[in-house]
């Protein structure tokens, strides 16, 4: 559900990127309450057609729910574009609740997070309560980015490390420029990951691996860690940007053919009906054209807004960035990447 609120602040972050921070009415409290990790979907109307764009909360969780997000600049963006160029104080834009489940509830222990450019929207959060709220916990950050001055949220994670210097590491490397001190530049692929990362801490002895940022980065860290023996129940994974030749790096959900002439049933919210499904049409699609309140934000696969139970059927999913193999497994999918493989599929949304 998408509420109307107040821009109360932008801030230039870099020359491509700035935090938005909505005011949240007492009322409404409880329904923007985040946990540090979650994103909210935020949606406008140009020219007739709704445009919605996902961004994650970078603010601390705490009594009071601050609502602020990261947004950079993307190419050709029609969300980012009009955050940075036209966005102003005073404006209202419609708001999801949070949603998300690249999550960490402050716990004792030692985690780590490997993010790259935008991926340390959510991070900065997760680290910043954590640190904040358990005393007995440690964090390591490894960052990168092309430059310094594309770098986001810097002196926020200089305060984390002066705050909290026994507790918090911070590797940092660009990938486009030599830096007086620290690792030489050069991207963090796996095989730069494989040998660093043992240098840097015990590996075996992180308590949970984040790992948010371009698909490429996230999945080189990924087979870096698994070539070190880490479990996959400790690695968490978010995708911030999947380029269109990665595409068929995707997982699919099953093999099956799609299925025409199919009917969809499908609960949400508490209420349930059925459809049939148009030639081509994902299921999320079927969906919309009855229930405009259907959940979704990206619609390719990547920020898992509109996850949905299985409940009978089969499904082909396109391509899954979003789904990590446990929820796939328990029977999850994407709607909007979902097409029938069955002549009737069933969905819920509630579960």
């Amino acid at each position: 559900m998408f509420h109307p609120l107040r821009v109360s602040e932008v801030e230039r972050l870099t020359d491509d990127s700035v935090t938005v921070t909505f005011a949240v009415p007492p009322e409404l409290d409880e329904t923007f309450r985040h946990t540090p990790g979650q994103h909210i979907a935020l949606r406008r109307v140009v020219d007739g057609e709704e445009i919605r764009r996902t961004y994650s909360i970078c603010a601390p969780a705490g009594e009071r729910p601050v609502l602020r997000v990261g947004i950079r600049l993307v190419e050709g963006g029609e969300f980012s574009t009009y955050a940075l160029k036209e966005l102003t104080v005073g404006d209202t834009v419609e708001v999801m609740e949070p949603t998300g489940r690249f999550l960490l509830a402050p716990r004792a222990g030692h985690f780590a997070a490997i993010v790259g450019g935008s991926g340390i929207t959510p991070v900065l959060s997760i680290a910043s309560t954590l640190l904040a709220r358990e005393p007995d916990a440690r964090f390591c950050l490894i960052r990168s980015d092309r430059t310094v001055a594309s770098t986001m949220f810097l002196e926020e994670v200089a305060d984390l490390k002066d705050r909290y210097p026994d507790r918090f590491q911070l590797v940092t490397v660009v990938s486009r420029e030599e830096q007086q001190a620290g690792l030489p530049s050069g991207r963090l692929d796996e095989e730069r990951l494989a040998e660093l990362l043992p240098a840097l801490l015990s590996v075996d002895g992180v308590d949970g691996w984040f790992l948010c940022g371009p698909l490429g980065l996230v999945k080189g860290a990924e087979r870096a860690l698994r070539g070190l023996g880490v479990g996959r129940k400790v690695i968490h994974q978010e995708i911030f940007h999947v380029d269109d030749g990665a595409l068929g790096a995707a997982t699919p959900a099953a093999t099956s053919g799609a299925a025409t002439g199919s009917t969809l049933t499908a609960t949400l919210d508490g209420r349930s009906g059925s459809w049939p499904v148009r030639e081509g049409d994902s299921l999320l699609e079927t969906v919309l054209r009855s229930r405009a309140d259907a959940p979704y934000a990206c619609k390719g696969g990547v920020c898992g807004t509109c996850r949905a139970f299985l409940v009978s059927g089969e499904v082909r999913m396109d391509r899954n960035f979003a789904l990590e193999p446990e929820e796939t497994e328990a029977g999850y999918v994407l709607a909007c990447q979902s097409h029938p493989a069955t002549a009737e599929v069933e969905l819920d949304f509630d579960r």
